[in-house]
């Protein structure tokens, strides 16, 4: 009985944690998804009633859904969150939203916005100077033979796909242009024609690839972030 009435009680805490693990399933990398379940977590502490924390809790998980899902179903524009801003922003507005609901717990409400601005730092020392992620560009067409590498110089890195099979070049277009990059200024002597796709809510977040046609059944495709 006494199991039975915890259960009546606390149930939806587990239904916030279990949707909000599975919309962090979707999120670019493992840490960032298991990163920006902490808000939830923290709301599930704090929650001053089961009304108000099932309210809150599901503009919570609206709120990551709409940080994840976008991005990963290869959207792009000024409202699709940039990758970086899962870690501060969606932290910060996820805190202010808490403490809306909650009215205590400030301190660490607080915390877990510093820990957010902390995160944030980190990652963008990480990528310094590395090689891009598949930033909507790999693994590539599936229908093509493909080889992924890395390409550095001048303190830049960039990804490289070298794709053969037929219609290469058509395909690898038509493949990213499907991914809501769109047609970019030619620039340089080479005039490679480059497809740019911009995200980001605060901080803009571009990334862009050059195809080169090599022949009739093969391409070369260079991407980096702007």
């Amino acid at each position: 009985m006494l199991i039975s009435e915890r259960v009546k009680t606390h149930w939806w805490r587990g239904a916030l944690v279990v949707a909000a693990v599975a919309v962090a399933c979707f999120s670019a990398s493992p840490f960032a998804g298991v990163f920006c379940l902490l808000p939830i977590l923290l709301w599930c502490g704090l929650a001053p009633s089961p009304r108000t924390g099932l309210v809150v809790g599901l503009v919570l998980v609206a709120l990551l859904a709409w940080f994840v899902l976008p991005g990963a179903l290869g959207f792009a524009g000024r409202w699709v969150p940039a990758p970086i801003e899962v870690y501060w922003l969606h932290t910060t507005l996820a805190a202010v939203i808490c403490a809306i609901g909650a009215r205590r717990g400030v301190v660490r409400l607080f915390l877990l916005v510093v820990a957010g601005f902390v995160v944030t730092g980190g990652a963008l020392f990480a990528a310094y100077e590395s090689p891009p992620g598949d930033e909507g560009v790999a693994p590539g067409p599936a229908q093509l033979r493909i080889t992924r590498s890395i390409g550095c110089g001048s303190h830049d890195c960039w990804g490289v796909l070298e794709a053969t099979g037929d219609r290469a070049p058509d395909v690898m277009r038509e493949y990213v242009l499907e991914r809501h990059f769109t047609p970019a200024p030619q620039s340089g002597i080479t005039q490679i024609p480059q497809y740019c796709r911009h995200t980001g809510v605060v901080v803009d977040h571009t990334v862009c690839v050059g195809l080169r046609t090599l022949a009739p059944d093969a391409v070369r495709a260079e991407w980096y972030v702007g």
